[in-house]
């Protein structure tokens, strides 16, 4: 054994609400961790804008926090991940390092209508076949072009080359290193809508289709691997950061679903479910998205990804809108008052359905109510109506990738509902298995940034690592399994608009 002081990795997790830094050591233990929220800025309905100095300097604030929580230095840390909100849409002007306008956050629709246009001019075959995605506002390309677009002088310094565009993580890269890193990993530019998934560059037909030009975009780079040095005051050491991906992405490493076929669902306000789908990315015929899941060694892996609009937020809506119960914690016993559903079946399609439906205009339905319903069925319905979201979305990658799950892997804050995750495995008719360490997110960044370093000698030794805390296995008969599914599929066929877009 070498003599070197026990060293640690430094996970920077930079999410939509919050900055966080995380100190893990060689366990894949956390050592500290600090947190800092930021304000979300909405100047118009459904526009969604963050302060780029803000995101920098919370997560600046956190990063200083951990560290000392810990007392260690520079020294101590082996590799600095990174892992972001993905598609969220920074311009700024090289020199300066001034953003020309806000963050545009992944949830802006401000460029919805431009989205349907590339819908009429039949465009939406060749988006998809070059990167995955469907025609959306949610990723960053309408983004851009809107910056360059409505923002004064902005294409003309563009188009002098005066100008960058990132995603968080290549903010964050930039202002790290002094502005000598303009970078971004695969997983991230397969998000922008701009990105080639077979070629991995960024797809000169896309860039003249939204008028951008080349010379802002960043320089991709595989997941895990040198992306440079620190040269910040933060540290009094330069640090490499080697490790970066998309939080969903990161998460679907750290859960060590790193075998073609292995799913993770993270049960957060929404639900992100991720397929690896192994060396080949699978174009979905169920409306899923296509995206890289990480480069590593070398070798690029692929994955499905099914979001699902409302899944925790159920919960708050039952606290906040109907007053049942007093904080989200509460659901699971409210819920068990009731031994079934009572045939009550809740779609939470408070703000549209998302894959495999994508019914934007689709709105909540609660059906099957009798004179013997209680606030008990209503509570229970609303988590089984996360659980068959999920199960939608796993049956349709199925279906894709020709590959029958293993098993479901789950994070998040509802992947604590015992109720809800027997639920789960009971409707899939597989093992729901809840990992030890449930921050999966920067534990993925940790791991890849690890890797890359020898911190961690091998993606064996790191999935060694990974423990379950609980295991929940199919309990139901069969028959109470296809009622369940029947019901459910008679209440979204209620639940769905004629006109569906697109």
């Amino acid at each position: 054994m070498s003599t070197i002081k026990k060293q640690f990795v430094l996970a920077l997790d930079q999410g939509t609400s919050s900055s966080r830094a995380i100190v893990f050591d060689q366990s894949g233990s956390i050592c500290s961790v600090a947190q800092k929220e930021f304000p979300q800025i909405f100047p118009k309905s459904g526009w969604v804008e963050h302060n780029p100095h803000q995101i920098w300097s919370s997560q600046a604030a956190v990063i200083a926090e951990a560290i000392s929580a810990i007392d260690i230095n520079g020294l101590d840390i082996a590799a600095i991940g990174i892992t972001n909100q993905r598609e969220t849409t920074i311009v700024w002007d090289r020199d300066t390092d001034e953003p020309v306008y806000n963050a545009i956050v992944w949830q802006d629709r401000r460029t919805s209508e431009f989205c349907d246009k590339l819908y009429e001019d039949g465009l939406d075959k060749m988006i998809r076949e070059k990167t995955g995605l469907i025609p959306d506002a949610y990723f960053s390309a309408t983004k851009i072009k809107w910056i360059l677009d409505n923002v004064p002088g902005a294409r003309k310094r563009a188009e002098k080359g005066k100008l960058a565009f990132g995603t968080v993580d290549s903010w964050l890269m930039w202002r790290l290193t002094r502005g000598n890193v303009h970078a971004t990993d695969v997983s991230n530019a397969s998000r922008t809508m701009l990105f080639n998934i077979h070629t991995l560059d960024w797809d000169d037909d896309l860039l003249r289709l939204f008028d951008i030009p080349r010379s802002m975009m960043p320089m991709v780079k595989p997941s895990s691997g040198n992306f440079g040095h620190t040269t910040t005051t933060l540290f009094a050491h330069e640090l490499p950061i080697a490790g970066v991906a998309g939080d969903q992405q990161a998460a679907l490493f750290g859960q060590m679903c790193i075998e073609p076929g292995e799913v993770k669902n993270t049960y957060g306000t929404g639900c992100f479910l991720l397929m690896n789908t192994g060396d080949k990315p699978i174009l979905s015929d169920n409306r899923l998205l296509t995206t890289v899941a990480w480069s590593i060694n070398g070798k690029t892996s692929y994955a499905l990804e099914g979001s699902i609009f409302v899944g925790g937020s159920v919960v708050q809506w039952l606290r906040d809108g109907m007053h049942c119960i007093r904080s989200s914690s509460e659901v699971e016993a409210l819920a068990e008052e009731a031994t079934d559903n009572g045939g009550v079946y809740f779609v939470p399609a408070l703000t549209g359905l998302g894959a495999p439906y994508w019914d934007p205009d689709a709105r909540g339905l609660i059906c099957g109510l009798s004179r013997g319903t209680t606030v008990a069925n209503i509570a229970r319905a609303a988590l089984e109506g996360i659980a068959f979201q999920t199960y939608d979305i796993v049956r349709a990658m199925e279906r894709d990738s020709k590959l029958a799950i293993k098993n479901l892997k789950v994070d998040g804050g509802a992947s604590r509902n015992n109720l809800l995750m027997q639920f789960q495995s009971d409707i899939l008719e597989t093992e729901v298995l809840r990992p030890k360490v449930t921050e999966t997110t920067a534990l993925g960044a940790a791991y890849l940034a690890g890797l890359a370093t020898g911190y961690w000698e091998s993606i064996d030794q790191v999935k060694a690592q990974w423990q379950v805390d609980r295991k929940f296995g199919p309990k139901a008969d069969k028959e109470t399994v296809e009622n369940a599914i029947a019901g459910w599929k008679n209440a979204i066929a209620r639940t769905l608009t004629n006109h569906q877009h697109h």
